[in-house]
């Protein structure tokens, strides 16, 4: 058939032809936008092949800490070998983690970065030619190291956690879990934290430690209890012999203690579990569910790190005795430390959380700038008042003869909540809980604090607290 003979194509045609190609372009416009957009995410992914080239490529690179102190640097040795160094060994175990046998900590949340080489063209050139790998870029995390070691040395041989954040930026300063181990010997040691299901080795107990929070949790009753009696909390009255019966309800104040008359304010203060068993009765239970909620339970956080969602429901069919128990954080109560943490600052700043953040800056080999995290809100968690309310009584909990008063100093003045958490109905030890701020009047930095199986807050998370507050307010 000659082409004269052929028949024109349609209008149809041409529109159908045209659509298909509008689509076609949309799909490629997205596929770059969203390449562009996630480019951090994919490359992370473990399945991305790319990761094993720029390993190839470029030499990981160094994770000092906010004063530039090294965490993590990688050596080359005589035969060529790379090998991962860290410094500061178990001291930043969990908080920086490690780079081979998956990665963890710094080393997973910054590794786009060390991966990376933001060398030139010219001198990548020339490492190839040579044969030398590029310099891989370096990263600045929020961690202080004086006050890491303070922590950590706090802990001594006891399990637990440790975590320090400045309230206004979300920064975290310190971030120690016990028993912890030396991610030098990673690779080494790897087949027998693995082999050992009893090991809890390489928990980072702070993200991912799920705990009884005891007396701390009172902090979550006190503010459901402000919004419902927003106008005549400070009617609040109650008389404690340290004992509370209701029905099926048998409840008692720490070692049967009698508090006497308290109102909302002493009631705290003193840590009355009756007192709060009462409080917490009569609470509307779909509210205190909306208020766990409010409050980042049951959900996803803002975390780089892995962790455990705090899961408590509490609505119209949670029972009395369910309900007088997580009143002041017994039963079904449960919760992380860096939650717990993290409702802290909230209180500290006015009622706003600052998003977590452990990076300060990427720069490259020489030192450019190529990334810095800026502070970010993240939600308001209450009013500003509450907040206000719920400080005050966290400073009588300091300075009215509550339950931390070995927090007390000439040099600043604290506000925290104690806890003493029972995770066993025959065990007489308990865990010790301690989540506070300081200065109050001004708040800096915030300490939250468990001791694992060791008894009161008040006579063990305290004093570490105190060593914290002191290292940072330089106080010798």
């Amino acid at each position: 058939m000659k082409n004269s003979d052929r028949k024109p194509r349609s209008v149809e045609t041409w529109i159908t032809v045209a659509i298909f190609g509008i689509i076609f372009l949309m799909m490629i416009v997205y596929l770059c936008f969203f390449v562009k957009n996630n480019e951090k995410e994919l490359i992370n992914n473990s399945y991305n092949s790319r990761q094993k080239i720029l390993a190839k490529e470029n030499t990981r690179g160094m994770i000092y800490d906010r004063n530039g102190n090294i965490l993590a640097r990688t050596f080359t040795d005589d035969n060529g070998k790379e090998y991962r160094a860290y410094p500061y060994a178990n001291l930043f175990a969990h908080a920086v983690g490690y780079s081979t046998k998956g990665k963890t900590g710094v080393e997973s949340a910054a590794n786009y970065y060390l991966i990376n080489s933001s060398a030139s063209i010219t001198e990548k050139v020339e490492n190839e030619v040579s044969g030398h790998k590029n310099p891989g870029n370096n990263v600045y995390t929020t961690f202080d190291q004086e006050l890491q070691q303070v922590a950590y040395d706090s802990l001594g041989a006891f399990k637990g956690a440790v975590v320090v954040s400045n309230v206004k930026t979300g920064e975290i300063l310190a971030m120690v879990s016990k028993p912890d181990f030396d991610p030098n010997n990673i690779v080494e040691d790897w087949d027998k934290y693995i082999n050992d299901k009893s090991s809890t080795v390489l928990l980072n107990r702070v993200t991912g430690g799920i705990y009884p929070p005891g007396s701390t949790f009172k902090i979550v009753t006190a503010l459901e209890y402000l919004k419902e009696h927003p106008d005549d909390y400070e009617d609040y009255s109650y008389n404690c012999n340290g004992h509370f019966k209701r029905d099926n309800i048998k409840i008692q104040c720490y070692h049967g203690m009698s508090h006497g008359q308290v109102d909302f304010r002493k009631a705290f203060a003193k840590s009355c579990n009756c007192s709060f068993t009462n409080m917490g009765l009569g609470l509307d239970r779909n509210a205190y569910g909306e208020t766990l909620n409010d409050l980042l339970f049951n959900q996803k956080l803002p975390l780089d790190y892995n962790y455990t969602i705090s899961n408590l429901e509490v609505n119209e069919l949670t029972t009395d005795e369910d309900m007088a128990q997580i009143a002041f954080g017994q039963g079904k109560a449960c919760v992380t430390p860096i939650l717990m943490n993290m409702i802290t600052n909230a209180i500290a700043n006015k009622g706003v959380l600052m998003k977590p953040q452990e990076l300060s800056k990427a720069v490259d080999a020489d030192g450019n700038l190529l990334y810095e995290w800026e502070p970010e809100v993240y939600k308001t968690l209450m009013t500003e008042e509450q907040a206000a309310i719920l400080t005050d009584y966290m400073c009588a909990v300091i300075e009215d003869g509550g339950s931390g008063t070995k927090l007390q100093s000439e040099h600043y003045k604290a506000a925290g909540k104690t806890g003493s958490a029972d995770f066993k109905d025959d065990q007489i030890d308990s865990h010790a809980w301690f989540t506070g701020f300081a200065p109050a009047e001004d708040p800096e930095i915030s300490v939250t604090i468990i001791v694992e199986n060791v008894g009161s807050g008040g006579e063990y998370a305290v004093p570490y607290a105190k060593r914290i507050f002191d290292c940072y307010f330089g106080v010798q």
